[in-house]
């Protein structure tokens, strides 16, 4: 019987102590935000680069077939990703994304990121444009982020930041998180709107 690697054990531990000092407060916050962007007709917008824009794909699948919210991620059309980063520079990217979709008030911009952005270090500056624009425009801005939360956590509305507890493993830590996070918020009752299949399959 192979032995668990003490990194295995660590990395579950690990886990475990996230999920305790997750503040629920904000994701409570969050689905709120969600539910009123809704309701108002409002769009959902996922941000996010690397696995994080993986993730993004993934959660605007749940979104608009679980809780029939309008959502979208730039990244998911490669061939407009790519003119653009080309032509006008990938800081530009999701700025001018939600310019042509004619972000408004009641739409949300939804952040995954490990760090948040942080255009001082020249990391992740395509979100930090894109959260310009969307505070400009007043839509609310939501995510799910790691260290200290950077730019999307100083302008946000209901940031759920994932805790340090291992400096070896803020990115595998973070980016599993967004997916905790996300199912959490599009499978709570006040807001999802359809069944899963295989909760409904008894």
């Amino acid at each position: 019987m192979p032995q668990i690697s003490d990194y295995i054990s660590r990395y579950m531990k690990d886990a475990e102590e996230i999920c305790r000092q997750i503040d629920q407060t904000v994701v409570e916050r969050m689905v709120n935000i969600l539910i009123e962007s809704r309701a108002a007709g409002g769009r959902a917008f996922f941000l996010g680069v690397g696995g994080s824009a993986g993730n993004c794909g993934h959660a605007v699948n749940d979104f608009r077939k679980i809780a029939n919210l309008e959502s979208y991620a730039p990244t998911d059309n490669v061939s407009e990703l790519t003119a653009r980063t080309n032509d006008d520079g990938w800081e530009t990217v999701f700025a001018a994304y939600l310019k042509t979709s004619r972000l408004k008030p009641h739409d949300v911009v939804f952040v995954f990121s490990v760090g948040g952005g942080n255009r001082e270090k020249n990391v992740s500056a395509n979100i930090v444009n894109a959260l310009e624009y969307a505070k400009e425009i007043g839509a609310n801005v939501v995510g799910v982020v790691g260290r200290d939360g950077g730019y999307t956590k100083k302008v946000g509305d209901a940031v759920v930041v994932i805790p340090i507890i291992n400096s070896d493993a803020v990115t595998p830590h973070t980016e599993a998180f967004h997916a905790v996070i996300w199912h959490m918020v599009v499978s709570h009752p006040a807001f999802a709107q359809n069944a899963m299949k295989w909760e409904s399959t008894r």
